[in-house]
């Protein structure tokens, strides 16, 4: 697990716990139980609602840590100044991912699916929160191998990230990860002020 710093907000936002899991078996099931939680009420709901609170990504549509970070900021950029377009900051970093304005869309491209193997895990939290408790809630949702994020370069589904970023056509780009990866970069980084 690595934690990213980002102190120029909020104390109680300013840690990010990301684990990187790849081999996961129950993805579908963990899928259902995120639905289920968003819809569930009273004091059961809640309890469930706080075991699922992550944002469960597509490890494969992710270029870089700088890719993920930028996504992470700029939904912890939105819920300091009460601009979240999702329900949650954990969403609203799907949504950051995610180069259209389409918050289903973003939630079905980035968030998990039945087939998903591979998942980045991230949890938004203070200074207050345990890495130790945060490794161990994670372990409790999420049926996978755990890795370090020095292995996403090796699980990067670069036909889909250019597909999704409407850059299969550009010749220059199709074989240059790098500049596929900056443009990327830049589209999230921007992404708030153009929506």
């Amino acid at each position: 697990m690595e934690i990213f710093y980002f102190p120029h907000f909020q104390t109680s936002s300013s840690l990010a716990h990301i684990a990187l899991y790849t081999k996961v078996t129950n993805a579908a099931t963990l899928r259902k139980r995120i639905i289920n939680a968003a819809t569930a009420q009273g004091p059961l709901g809640d309890g469930e609602r706080e075991a699922v609170n992550f944002s469960f990504i597509n490890a494969r549509l992710i270029t870089s840590r700088l890719h993920l970070q930028t996504a992470i900021n700029q939904a912890i950029l939105a819920q300091s100044q009460n601009s979240l377009r999702t329900r949650t900051v954990h969403s609203e970093i799907l949504w950051a991912l995610n180069s259209t304005n389409n918050i289903s869309e973003a939630i079905r491209r980035y968030g998990i699916s039945e087939a998903s193997t591979d998942l980045i895990v991230v949890r938004i939290s203070g200074p207050e929160a345990s890495t130790t408790a945060i490794r161990e809630s994670i372990s409790r949702v999420v049926i996978g191998v755990e890795t370090t994020l020095t292995m996403l370069s090796q699980l990067t589904d670069w036909a889909s990230v250019r597909k999704y970023h409407k850059l299969d056509t550009e010749p220059m780009i199709f074989n240059d990860t790098e500049v596929a990866n900056n443009i990327v970069v830049s589209t999230v980084a921007m992404k708030s002020v153009i929506a």
